[in-house]
C-alpha cells in the first residue's frame, strides 16, 4: 500500500492536519454550555448530537469486535461510499475500478464526483479475475470496489481472490459486507490489520432490520477514519436515531432468530423456484435476496406488481438478462409470492 498522504487529496489531507480546534464531542455533562448558539430550553432535543456517535459506537464494538477508533457511522453505507469518493478521489483526475453487475451506487457516488469509473466484468459464476482487475487500474486508480455478498448476484466472492486484491493493489479496496450476516463466509472487517488499505462497509439495515434509521458503518485503520470524521458532515446522524440503533442493538438474540428464519425460508425459496416451470435458473444466494433467471421477467414482473407484489427487475443489468432479484420475506409473505407464480 502508498502511504496514506499520496492516497488522500492534498487539500483533504492539509484539512485534517489542520483540524485541531476543539470538537463538540469534547463536551462534558458538567459543563455550562454557551459555544454553540444553542437554545439552553426544550431539553432533551435543544443540543446538538455527538458528532462522533461515542455510545453507539461503543456498543458495536462491543459487537463487532472492532476498536471504536476503526469505526465509522454513516448516514446509510451511501455516505461512506461519498466520503471514499471525496477523500480519496481527485476529480477530472482519478478512476476507480469495480466489477460488473454489481450495486449501482458506485457508480452513481463516481459520476457525482465527476470520477472516472472502470468496470470489470464477472466470469460465469459470477466469480472475479483478478488479473483481469488490476488490469483495469493504472497510476491514477484510488480504488477498488468490491461487494461480497455482491448485489444483485448474492454470491460471495472467493476469499482468496480478495486476498490477492489487496495485496497486489497498492490504493484503497473497498469490501461492501452489507449482506455479510446472511453469510457463513468469514468477514474481512476482522481482519483491518492484515491489510491496511481495507475498508469493509457494513449496516444495521439488512440483517438487523432497521431500514428506517439507515445506519451505515466503514470499518477501516484508525487513521482513514479518524480522516472519514473530519470531511463528513459535523452532525450526521441525529440524536434520536442514535439513540434508537442503541436500543436495537440491545436486541441482539432476537434479532439472530430472525436471520435464521429468513435462512429457512430463503432455502425453501430456492427449492421452489427450481421447480417452475419459466424459471430457468436459480442462482445460489449467501443474502437475504434471491437472482432468478426467468423465460420472461419483465412479463413476470408486471404480473407481480398487479397481483400487490414488489419484486426488483434486473433485466438491464449486465449478465442479468431475464433476471428478477427476489428479497426474502416472511413466511406469510413468500407463501403469497409462491402461489401468485404457480398460478402464472
Amino acid at each position: 500500500m502508498k502511504p496514506l498522504h499520496e492516497l488522500v487529496r492534498s487539500n483533504v489531507w492539509k484539512l485534517a492536519a489542520m483540524n485541531k480546534t476543539a470538537k463538540m464531542s469534547d463536551r462534558q455533562d458538567n459543563q455550562i454550555l454557551l459555544n454553540a448558539n444553542e437554545n439552553p430550553y426544550n431539553k432533551p432535543l435543544n443540543r446538538y448530537p455527538d458528532p462522533l456517535q461515542r455510545e453507539l459506537k461503543t456498543e458495536l464494538s462491543r459487537i463487532k469486535n472492532i476498536a471504536t477508533e476503526k469505526t465509522f457511522i454513516g448516514n446509510g453505507t451511501h455516505e461512506a461510499i461519498d466520503l471514499c469518493f471525496r477523500v480519496f478521489c481527485t476529480p477530472q483526475k482519478d478512476n476507480v475500478v469495480s466489477i460488473e453487475p454489481t450495486s449501482g451506487v458506485y457508480k452513481v457516488f463516481a459520476e457525482l464526483n465527476d470520477i472516472e469509473y472502470r468496470s470489470v466484468l464477472l466470469n460465469d459464476n459470477f466469480q472475479i479475475s483478478v488479473n483481469q482487475l488490476l488490469s483495469a487500474c493504472d497510476s491514477n486508480t484510488k480504488i477498488i470496489w468490491l461487494c461480497s455478498p455482491n448485489d444483485p448476484t448474492g454470491n460471495n466472492f472467493d476469499v482468496e481472490q480478495i486476498e490477492e486484491v489487496l495485496q497486489r493493489f497498492d490504493g484503497i479496496v473497498v469490501i461492501d459486507e452489507s449482506y455479510s450476516d446472511f453469510s457463513t463466509v468469514p468477514v474481512f472487517r476482522k481482519r483491518l490489520d492484515e491489510f491496511p488499505n481495507i475498508i469493509v462497509l457494513n449496516s444495521l439495515n439488512n440483517a438487523w432490520g432497521c431500514a428506517a434509521l439507515n445506519i451505515g458503518m466503514a470499518f477501516a485503520s484508525a487513521p482513514i477514519i479518524d480522516i472519514f470524521n473530519q470531511v463528513k458532515y459535523p452532525y450526521n446522524i441525529c440524536q434520536p436515531v442514535q439513540e434508537a440503533a442503541l436500543e436495537q442493538l440491545k436486541n441482539r438474540i432476537e434479532i439472530e432468530k430472525h436471520v435464521s428464519i429468513l435462512l429457512l425460508e430463503r432455502d425453501k425459496l430456492l427449492s421452489a423456484f427450481a421447480e417452475l416451470s419459466f424459471c430457468e435458473k436459480v442462482y445460489p444466494s449467501e443474502s437475504n435476496f434471491i437472482l432468478v433467471k426467468m423465460t420472461n421477467a419483465e412479463d413476470i414482473y408486471h404480473y407481480l406488481m398487479d397481483k400487490g407484489i414488489i419484486v426488483s427487475d434486473k433485466t438491464n443489468v449486465t449478465l442479468c438478462d431475464n433476471c428478477l432479484r427476489i428479497t426474502v420475506g416472511t413466511k406469510n409473505e413468500n407463501t403469497l409470492l409462491l402461489s401468485a407464480l404457480r398460478q402464472y
